[in-house]
């Protein structure tokens, strides 16, 4: 009788969460991201971003990309900064966590449809995008969250 209290008591915290319009796994499925102008002020997961993972992230190639496009003195030891976009050094000075959340989400929302900034967790990214990678995002949830962590260490 002990185990069929604790399933009630499951099952009905997951159809609370279910009627409440909670994702119950934790992560904020790239359709259901709610933009408040150009801010997403909710976090896309449960758990808190790493700084630590996030700054992997950001100098990752075959990731985050970002040095491909920005300068940031905090990774001068990693080669090739870009200079498309603009430096990141202090970006946390400028910007606040759900400013850079939108950003990184789609900045195409967030800043302007002109940028060639690309969204990192959104699926409808275009014409030209290879069928392997049509309706899969560029970072997972908890990436962006991490990178966000990253980029709030970035103060003047």
């Amino acid at each position: 009788m002990k185990h069929a209290k604790k399933i009630v008591t499951v099952c009905g915290a997951v159809v609370m969460a279910w009627s409440a319009g909670i994702a119950i796994a934790g992560v904020t499925k790239p359709g259901d991201v709610k933009f408040d102008d150009t801010k997403v002020t909710a976090p896309l997961t449960n758990e808190a971003g790493d700084a630590a993972k996030g700054k992997l992230l950001f100098s990752n190639r075959k990731k985050g990309n970002c040095l491909a496009c920005h300068v940031n003195k905090d990774l001068a030891d990693k080669p090739f900064h870009g200079e498309i976009g603009p430096p990141l050094d202090g970006v946390a000075s400028r910007y606040s966590a759900s400013e850079m959340r939108g950003i990184l989400i789609n900045a195409k929302v967030a800043l302007s449809d002109e940028t060639i900034m690309p969204g990192f967790y959104m699926v409808n990214t275009g014409a030209r995008v290879a069928k392997k990678f049509k309706g899969k995002t560029i970072l997972s949830a908890q990436q962006i969250e991490d990178i966000l962590a990253y980029l709030q260490t970035l103060k003047e």
